[in-house]
């Protein structure tokens, strides 16, 4: 493959976005910062995009994404950031189908840093099968790390932290 022709489609892409991006919120938010209401842990699946998927504009989602949405200290680390210090009032762990890190756990986890991923979904999911199971645990794990981990911090008192799972076949994000 001819990685000169990939970086191209890259600088291609971004000669695009200049032409269509909103300048004045590009200056809005360069001069007065960002102000996103939600932080949401997603896939780093290219088909799970949550700015497209909540229709959210620049500036207005706090995207953390790693793949399996797994939460390690860094992601954590970014949540309790945009919490405390930009006042997302919401969080979402949002977990999608056909899963590629919950597939590759089902199929006896992985190799190389994959594996630390792999194992995090392992623990989720327990003994469960079912890839569509395995993926709403996993939210619901990572939910519960959340809330675990902040518990006792007070900037999220006033913070939901919810799970949901988006369906890439049909668009449609099912709140657990």
């Amino acid at each position: 493959m001819d990685t000169s022709l990939l970086k191209e489609r890259l600088i291609e892409g971004n000669r695009a976005y200049q032409r269509t991006v909103d300048r004045a919120l590009l200056t809005e938010t360069a001069v007065n910062g960002q102000h996103p209401y939600a932080v949401v842990v997603c896939c780093a699946d290219s088909r799970v995009i949550p700015e497209q998927i909540f229709h959210a504009r620049l500036g207005e989602l706090f995207a953390v994404r790693v793949a399996g949405n797994v939460l390690g200290d860094r992601e954590l680390g970014s949540v309790e950031y945009a919490v405390e210090h930009l006042h997302c009032g919401q969080v979402i762990v949002l977990g999608h189908t056909f899963c590629g890190a919950v597939a590759a756990a089902l199929s006896g986890g992985g190799e190389g840093f994959v594996k630390s991923i792999t194992d995090e979904i392992l623990a989720a999911i327990s003994e469960e099968t079912d890839p569509d199971a395995a993926c709403r645990l996993n939210v619901l794990h990572a939910v519960s790390r959340l809330k675990t981990a902040f518990a006792a911090c007070p900037a999220f008192a006033d913070t939901a932290i919810d799970g949901a799972v988006y369906d890439i076949r049909t668009g449609e994000v099912r709140w657990l």
